[in-house]
Formats: C-alpha cells, sequence, structure tokens
C-alpha cells in the first residue's frame, strides 16, 4: 500500500476558457511541432506567452527566439518577427472569431542596436539564469493566477508516490469528469497528510456550481478517480504524459 510522501495540496477545475485553450495553443504551437516551425526552422522552443482577456478583447505579450545560425542578417529577424505576428492574428481569427486581440512580440527588442532575441539553440536556458521549472505551469499547461492553484509543480517529481505530482493531475481529470457530468464549472481539491493512504487524501473538497449535482454520482467518481492511482502512475511511467 503506497503512503503519501507529503503534506501537500491537489488543485483541478473545468472547464477551461476559450481564452485559455488559445494562450496554450500558441506556446504549442511555436515550441512544438507544428506546420509553422516545420516551414521556419528559425523558430526557437523557449516560447512564453502572458495573456489578458477581458471577454471580448485579448492582449498578449508573447516572446519568441530566433535561432541564430538560421538568422544571417537583422533584416531576416524583423521579417520572421512579422511572420509569427501573422501568424498570432491568423490564429486568434480561427480561435477566438468574435474577438479582437492585439499582440506585443519579444517587447525588449532594440532592433537599431541590434538587441534581439537570438539565441544559438533556441532557449535562454544557454545563458545560465533560467529556473528548470520557471514560473511552474500547472498540470493544464497554464498558469491561471484568477483560477483556483496550488503551491507545487508537478514536474520532476516521482510519479509513484509524490502528491504534488498525483494529486494534482487526478484533481485535474476529476473535475473536468465533474464538469461532463454536471455541465457545470467544477473545482477540486485533495489535500494530503505525509505517510497516511496515498489514495485516500486527508480532505477532499469538491466545489460544484451546479445545484442538479447528485452527491452519489459525485462521490462514485471520487472514489473511482482515487482507486486509478495505480493506473495514473503506469501512464505517466509508460505513455509519455506531458505535464507543462
Amino acid at each position: 500500500m503506497l503512503l503519501s510522501n507529503d503534506t501537500s495540496l491537489g488543485t483541478g477545475w473545468a472547464p477551461e476558457g476559450a481564452f485559455e485553450r488559445f494562450v496554450r495553443h500558441l506556446v504549442d504551437h511555436f515550441s512544438g511541432p507544428s506546420d509553422f516551425t516545420d516551414a521556419h526552422p528559425w523558430c526557437g522552443t523557449d516560447v512564453k506567452v502572458m495573456g489578458y482577456w477581458d471577454g471580448q478583447h485579448a492582449d498578449i505579450v508573447l516572446c519568441v527566439p530566433q535561432k541564430s545560425c538560421r538568422v544571417p542578417s537583422r533584416a531576416a529577424y524583423l521579417d520572421n518577427r512579422g511572420a509569427v505576428l501573422a501568424e498570432c492574428r491568423r490564429l486568434a481569427g480561427v480561435v477566438l472569431p468574435c474577438a479582437t486581440a492585439d499582440f506585443l512580440l519579444n517587447a525588449r527588442d532594440v532592433p537599431e542596436k541590434d538587441e534581439l532575441y537570438l539565441t544559438y539553440t533556441g532557449s535562454s536556458l544557454e545563458s545560465g539564469d533560467e529556473g528548470v521549472v520557471g514560473r511552474g505551469n500547472r498540470v493544464n499547461g497554464l498558469i491561471t493566477p484568477m483560477r483556483p492553484m496550488n503551491l507545487e509543480g508537478a514536474n520532476g517529481k516521482n510519479p509513484v508516490y509524490h502528491v504534488g505530482k498525483l494529486y494534482n493531475l487526478a484533481a485535474m481529470r476529476l473535475a473536468r469528469r465533474l464538469h461532463e457530468e454536471t455541465g457545470d464549472h467544477a473545482e477540486v481539491h485533495l489535500v494530503s497528510a505525509t505517510g497516511q493512504r496515498l489514495d485516500r487524501p486527508w480532505r477532499i473538497l469538491v466545489r460544484l456550481a451546479s445545484c442538479e449535482a447528485q452527491s452519489d454520482k459525485v462521490h462514485a467518481l471520487v472514489v473511482e478517480t482515487l482507486d486509478s492511482f495505480p493506473a495514473l502512475t503506469d501512464e505517466l511511467v509508460h505513455d509519455g504524459v506531458v505535464l507543462s
């Protein structure tokens, strides 16, 4: 029987908003395999996005590095930057068709002084001043300060017994299941006590916006989630689940 390695908290909520999905899509589109990165090999992977959304308009700041060995001149860098902005606007038209959006790209650039976001590897990590986890994206791939959050970063933790990894992923998946069941917002917090049974959290808090949720169905989904911890570990170890 596995025991919790720490006293901690896992948090999850659902559903995501369209803007939250858009922000994550932007990062994945420019940092991972995509039609854009396939066609533009100068595009680096250390992409960061900060977004503000008021329900109708989006303001977004992006950092998208370029690989110096594939950028022959300042003019080429500026052309590449224009291509990123054009792609941002195209994606906004697809994902947020009824909204307006403004984008600020590589805000520290001073082209006339050749201060540009150029790196050899496509990551600012090569400068030696970055942390491994950074600000700590949650298991949904986002940092969401206006949403329920916990203090744990999931990456790098043991997938067998570390509550900082397992409870966050379990809470997120349970919240999604509860959202599917109720059709409304769901929030889940799983609290562990060190040395106690991993699959029986010390406290479980479920908040549902729906007034019609049936307690027996909610309880059944909670138990099903807790009983799935061995399978969850197998997924993390063998199936390449991405936590970022």
